[in-house]
């Protein structure tokens, strides 16, 4: 929501109270955008440190179930002679069954479901700074809590964790609505590399885990990401800001930039009707959800059960497991960076149309993953083999970024938010039902090899399907239903991604009831 008041009406600089700040003072040359890019990756990248780390911290709370006394040894890729040089055995203590552990593990992602739609109408009414931080502060506090909840009762646990996912739910919804007003179209993708910051968080995750849990026990981790959790939150507030009207410190030559290039991009707000029955009959916005519903599968596959994989396949210690469970995610990230750079070089320099970048990058991210995994699945105990698969595999699936969950912000640049929570809606189910198909195909046989192959069968089945619906229904046409009444009807995201715009047609900016105006008259022309 836009607040009046943060300018002078003669486009001169914010006002003097940003000079009694020592933050502006020091960084008052910074663009708004890169800072916004910063808290963005680094909001994403502590988020998924405090909803990941019990991925791999659950095998060493739980206690290892008994040995079955039917001969599998030639199911594993490591031999009882030296299971204990290996170290598989993690030394947990709870006595949750694999029914409880995939509750646990699941219940972040039923109520992470729930929370999309609410994310994206409660960002409308209090904007997304407060949105996405005080969803932040939730999940860290959470965090922190685990460990007592864990000794204490399953059940605790589970109860948490839902509203870990409740609260983190609420985050992607608020970060998509500021794109539209912050980011210019030609710069888009690379923004939306912001996003994997969640990729870097992960990779640091498991990692850090593994070797917490060596050395402190697993309650340290749950207290290590909650302080990070905490300790972003204090940092969000001091920095983040809802619009560039109403922030304290942006250039002038800064904000008229975003303002000509953000193609009727609107700050929209409880005035505003979100258009959720055009939003639910678009097929185009079912596409978005149901192929990114296949890189979710993909995806969860790797994060959740692939841990387990790597301990009760391959035999490695906590540590290693930790390590080469993480390290996958850190190369996802410097490949997201490639994508989305990619991506707007070939739109921007008319090499490719941006629906064929969006529908290729969409193809990489979901195909290339879901081939891999059916080789993962046969190649047997080629272990460096399966690591390079398994790598290349969590690399490739970032592009997405680049591809359809960029579509979200090409279709509906006002209403980014409700889209994007509508498609989470769809494709977020699949970080529930992931998990919960690999327990149920594994059931205790997590040493079978062949239990596996059939979890990576079904992964690369989903993840390949459902592209095709995004390469049948997927557009990058602003819809109709994205304009607001007081907005002119324009399209003018070819223009601006291929630089037609002349100098000399640019608008002042306008602010009118608190919101921005581009009619050029009845409004306060501000910088």
């Amino acid at each position: 929501m836009v607040s009046n008041g943060i300018y002078a009406s003669d486009l001169s600089y914010p006002k003097e109270q940003k000079q009694q700040c020592l933050i502006y003072r020091m960084f008052g040359q910074v663009p708004a955008r890169l800072v916004l890019y910063m808290l963005s990756w680094s909001g994403f990248l502590v988020s998924f440190m405090m909803r990941t780390d019990i991925n791999l911290t659950i095998v060493a709370m739980v206690a290892d179930p008994p040995k079955s006394s039917m001969n599998v040894s030639h199911e594993y890729c490591y031999t009882t002679d030296n299971e204990t040089t290996i170290n598989a055995h993690y030394g947990g203590t709870l006595q949750w069954s694999e029914k409880v552990q995939s509750y646990v593990l699941a219940s972040f992602y039923w109520a992470y479901i729930i929370a999309q739609i609410a994310g994206g109408v409660a960002t409308q009414w209090l904007g997304s700074k407060k949105v996405f931080g005080y969803s932040q502060l939730v999940t860290a506090l959470c965090s922190l809590n685990l460990p007592w909840a864990s000794n204490t009762h399953y059940g605790l646990a589970i109860a948490l964790r839902f509203l870990q996912g409740f609260a983190s739910g609420l985050t992607w919804p608020a970060m998509y609505a500021l794109v539209g007003p912050w980011i210019p179209i030609p710069e888009r993708s690379r923004f939306m590399s912001s996003f994997q910051g969640f990729s870097i968080g992960i990779g640091i995750t498991y990692p850090l885990a593994g070797y917490l849990i060596a050395n402190f026990g697993w309650p340290s981790v749950f207290y290590t990401t909650g302080t990070l959790g905490v300790s972003w939150c204090v940092v969000w507030y001091l920095l983040a800001f809802d619009s560039p009207e109403t922030h304290p410190r942006i250039s002038l030559s800064e904000q008229r930039y975003i303002k000509e290039n953000t193609a009727d991009a609107k700050i929209i707000t409880k005035e505003h009707k979100t258009p959720w029955l055009e939003i639910f009959k678009s097929p185009h916005t079912w596409a978005i959800g149901i192929t990114t519903f296949g890189r979710i599968w993909v995806h969860y596959t790797f994060m959740i059960p692939g841990p387990r994989y790597m301990k009760s396949i391959l035999g490695f210690s906590v540590e290693k497991n930790g390590l080469l469970s993480g390290l996958p995610f850190v190369c996802s990230y410097i490949a997201s960076v490639f994508f989305c750079y990619l991506a707007d070089k070939l739109v921007t320099k008319n090499i490719m149309s941006l629906l064929a970048v969006r529908k290729l990058m969409t193809a990489i991210a979901q195909v290339v993953p879901g081939i891999l995994v059916l080789f993962i699945g046969n190649v047997g105990c080629q272990i460096d083999l399966v690591l390079v698969m398994w790598f290349v595999a969590v690399t490739v699936v970032p592009a997405a970024y680049a591809g359809a969950m960029a579509n979200v912000v090409d279709i509906a640049p006002n209403f980014a938010g409700p889209v994007l929570a509508f498609a989470q809606t769809i494709h977020m189910s699949a970080s529930f039902l992931s998990p919960l198909a690999a327990f149920h195909i594994l059931d205790g046989r997590d040493l079978l090899m062949s239990s596996w192959r059939m979890v990576f069968y079904v992964t690369a089945f989903v993840s390949i399907s459902t592209y095709f619906v995004y390469q049948i229904w997927g557009t990058t046409e602003i819809q109709p239903w994205n304009y607001v009444p007081d907005l002119p009807r324009r399209d003018e995201q070819v223009e601006l991604m291929e630089g037609g715009r002349s100098d000399n047609d640019t608008e002042p900016v306008i602010v009118k009831n608190g919101t921005l105006d581009t009619s050029g008259k009845n409004g306060t022309t501000v910088t």
